[in-house]
């Protein structure tokens, strides 16, 4: 059994019920994972990342405006090809033969799970317990881009055993980084500097005891069920030090799109 064979048999859960309210101007009305990045939402991009190494079943962890990405979902293919209407019927849509054949056509199954607007990142995961009948499941957020190499991420959960693993990544600052000697004289200038040590990345693989950690709705994931799991020694973190980016401003998202619209894109994994 190959590697991608197996990851095929698990799941990713995907943190869809942000609102982007640090993005005034782009997600007015619209979830954050619906932002564009090059003309296609930022969730798109992370399941194309997914599906490059085989995951192609989804489960979307809808809160506000969850709606608008089913909406996107349920109108993919009419989104980004040519097709035929009967007005009679609206419901009947063809699409002709090239559509057919497009190796680009996604072979995606997708869960929505109405996870409620205001429930906090671990009651999300805990109300998709029923649809992860696999031992374990990948996760993220739905706001942020990698390379991050899954089926090496996937390894080192298996390898180090316990509840969960996380991925470590650094953080670039915001500014440059001057450095001087006693007398004031400059002796670096150091422009957006990678930080020493790494913050949650946000690229998850769980095992279904996850679930015992979390209470309820009001469960943010990264406090108490993170703390529980470091007191039982139950959660690893694999390192990466490959592309990361979040969004979590109107800089991010200019940022986003600028590398992708300069063909510069390291989590277009995909051809």
């Amino acid at each position: 059994m190959n590697g991608e064979t197996r990851l095929s048999e698990y799941k990713a859960v995907i943190l869809c019920g942000g609102q982007g309210t640090r993005i005034r101007g782009v997600a007015e009305g619209i979830p954050k994972p619906l932002i564009d990045i090059g003309g296609k939402p930022i969730v798109w991009h992370i399941m194309k990342m997914y599906s490059f190494y085989g995951i192609r079943k989804f489960i979307l962890c809808l809160g506000y405006r969850g709606d608008t990405i089913i909406d996107y979902f349920e109108n993919y293919q009419s989104r980004t090809h040519d097709f035929t209407m009967t007005i009679k019927d609206k419901n009947h849509r063809s699409f002709n033969d090239e559509v057919r054949k497009d190796r680009d056509v996604d072979d995606w199954e997708i869960t929505f799970a109405l996870t409620g607007e205001d429930t906090m990142t671990g009651g999300r995961i805990l109300r998709i317990k029923k649809y992860i009948k696999e031992g374990l499941f990948f996760a993220t957020y739905g706001d942020g881009l990698s390379d991050v190499d899954i089926g090496k991420l996937f390894s080192f959960h298996l390898e180090a055993g316990g509840v969960a693993s996380l991925t470590g990544v650094h953080l670039p600052t915001t500014f440059g980084i001057v450095e001087s000697e006693g007398n004031g004289k400059i002796t670096s200038f150091r422009e957006k500097p990678v930080l020493p040590g790494r913050i949650n990345g946000g690229f998850f693989v769980f095992n279904q005891q996850i679930f015992d950690h979390i209470d309820n709705d009001s469960t943010v994931l990264e406090d108490l069920p993170f703390k529980r799991l470091v007191r039982s020694r139950s959660i690893s973190m694999f390192p990466w030090d490959g592309f990361w980016h979040g969004m979590d401003t109107f800089k991010d998202y200019q940022e986003l799109n600028k590398i992708w619209n300069e063909n510069k894109a390291p989590w277009k994994l995909w051809s």
